[in-house]
C-alpha cells in the first residue's frame, strides 16, 4: 500500500506540474475549457485545470513583417505588370486572432491582392511608378479596416517591387538615358557658361587693373612734373632774391663809400664804353656824359700833342 500512495503522490505532483504555465514577454495564451474560449493569459505565473483546460493557442504580440508573392495587376491603360507587397501588422487582441479568421496570413494575402488590383486598375502606369506612398497609405487604411474584426492592426503596407512588362522596361530605360544625356548636354552647356564668364571677369578685371595703374602712372607722372617746376620756379625765385639781393648789397656799400663826382663820372664812362661796344646803331648819350667826352676827348688831343715835342 505504501507504494501505490507515493505512487499516486507522485503522479499527482507530475500532473500539477505539467499543467503549472510560464507566460513569457510578448506573448499571450489562449485558454478553452471543455473546448469553450475560458480566458487568456498574460505575462506571469498560471496553473490550468487538468483534463478540462488546455492551451488553445499561443499568439506573438510582437509587430510582424509578412512578404507576399508578386501579384499580377492591370493598370488602367491596359498595362500588366507584377507587385509584391510587405504587410507590417500587430495581433492586438488574441481571442478575435483565434476564433475571427481561418489562416490568418492567408486571409490578409488575399485581402492585399485583392486591394492592390482595385487600387491599381484605378491609375495608369505612369502614376502607379510615381505613386508608391498614396498606393500605400490607401492599401493600409483599406488593410487596417478589414483587418480589425479578426484582433489584427495593420501598421504600415510597402510596395517592395514594381515589375512592368520588359519592353516597357526598355522603353523607360530609353527615356532614362536620354534624359541623363540631356542634363549631361545640359551641365556642359552650363559649366563652358560659367568659364566663360569667369574669363570675361577675368579680361575685365585686367582691364580695370590696367587702366588703374595708368591713371595711377599719369598721376604720378603729373606729380613729378608738377614738383620739378615747382623746384624750377623755386630756384629761379631764388636766383632773382640772391641778384637783387648782391645788387642791394652793391648799392648800400656804394652809399656807404659815399663816392664823389669824379668817381661817379669814371664808372658812367665804363658803362658808355660797354654800350658803345655793343651792336646798337643808336646811343642816346645823357649831357652828363656828353660833357665827359668832350673832357675826354680834349685830353687826349693835348696827349697827341705833347707827345712829338718830348722827341
Amino acid at each position: 500500500m505504501l507504494y501505490i500512495l507515493l505512487g499516486i503522490v507522485l503522479l499527482i505532483l507530475l500532473i500539477v506540474v505539467a499543467n503549472i504555465k510560464i507566460v513569457p514577454q510578448s506573448k499571450a495564451y489562449v485558454i478553452e475549457r471543455l473546448g469553450a474560449y475560458r480566458t487568456t493569459w498574460q505575462t506571469g505565473f498560471h496553473v490550468k485545470i487538468p483534463f478540462f483546460e488546455r492551451v488553445a493557442k499561443i499568439v506573438s504580440l510582437k509587430e510582424q513583417v509578412v512578404d507576399f508573392a508578386p501579384q499580377p495587376v492591370i493598370t488602367k491603360d491596359n498595362v500588366t505588370m507584377q507587385i509584391d507587397t510587405v504587410v507590417f501588422f500587430q495581433i492586438t487582441d488574441p481571442k478575435l486572432y483565434t476564433y475571427g479568421v481561418e489562416a490568418p496570413m492567408s486571409a490578409i494575402e488575399n485581402l492585399t491582392a485583392t486591394t492592390l488590383r482595385n487600387i491599381i486598375g484605378e491609375l495608369e502606369l505612369d502614376s502607379t511608378l510615381t505613386s508608391r506612398d498614396t498606393i500605400n497609405a490607401k492599401i493600409r487604411v483599406i488593410l487596417d479596416e478589414a483587418t480589425d474584426p479578426w484582433g489584427i492592426k495593420v501598421n504600415r503596407v510597402e510596395l517592395k517591387n514594381i515589375i512592368p512588362p520588359r519592353e516597357i522596361q526598355d522603353a523607360m530605360e530609353k527615356q532614362m538615358k536620354a534624359e541623363r544625356q540631356r542634363r549631361e548636354a545640359i551641365l556642359t552647356a552650363e559649366g563652358e557658361k560659367a568659364s566663360k564668364i569667369l574669363v570675361a571677369e577675368g579680361h575685365k578685371e585686367s582691364q580695370i587693373l590696367n587702366a588703374e595703374a595708368e591713371k595711377q602712372a599719369a598721376i604720378l607722372r603729373a606729380e613729378a612734373v608738377k614738383e620739378a617746376k615747382i623746384r624750377e620756379a623755386e630756384g629761379e625765385a631764388q636766383a632773382i632774391l640772391a641778384v637783387q639781393k648782391a645788387n642791394a648789397d652793391a648799392i648800400r656799400m656804394i652809399n656807404e663809400a659815399n663816392p664823389g663826382e669824379a668817381v661817379i663820372a669814371i664808372k658812367s664812362l665804363d658803362a658808355f664804353a660797354k654800350a658803345a661796344d655793343g651792336k646798337a646803331t643808336k646811343i642816346i648819350i645823357p649831357s652828363e656824359i656828353q660833357s665827359l667826352a668832350g673832357l675826354a676827348t680834349g685830353l687826349k688831343e693835348l696827349v697827341t700833342d705833347t707827345k712829338p715835342e718830348k722827341e
